[in-house]
């Protein structure tokens, strides 16, 4: 079993930036790919951005391409958002997840491990 807490949401003006981080605990996850999702008040929980178990893969969603940054340090068992240029559509409660089973992914039903998630709000 693994544990993940995200932290490092808020209240940042559009333009701004935020970096969220994903601690985990229970296990390591090194050999987890690792993803960030967001649900927005209304709609379905998205993907946002992916990485491999190594780090050397990165994946995102058109919408945040060039503007964030997912990131992982494995010897500290936690992953990174670096959020740049934020818009008043990337508000949402931002959710880390762990996929033990899969290299990437960037379906949720492939993710067996989540956080309670983090509240980004950009005001515009």
């Amino acid at each position: 079993q693994v544990q993940l807490v995200e932290s490092g949401g808020g209240l940042v003006q559009a333009g701004g930036s935020l970096r969220l981080s994903c601690a985990a605990s229970g296990r390591m996850i090194s050999s987890d790919a690792m993803g960030w999702f967001r649900q927005a008040p209304g709609k379905e929980r998205e993907f946002v951005a992916a990485i491999s178990w190594s780090g050397g893969s990165t994946y995102y969603d058109d919408s945040v391409k060039g503007r964030f940054t997912i990131s992982r340090d494995n010897a500290k068992n936690t992953v990174y958002l670096q959020m740049n240029s934020l818009k008043s559509e990337d508000t949402a409660v931002y959710y880390c997840a762990a996929s033990t089973y899969y290299a990437r992914s960037l379906y949720s039903r492939e993710y067996e491990y989540w956080g309670q998630g983090t509240q980004v709000t950009v005001s515009s």
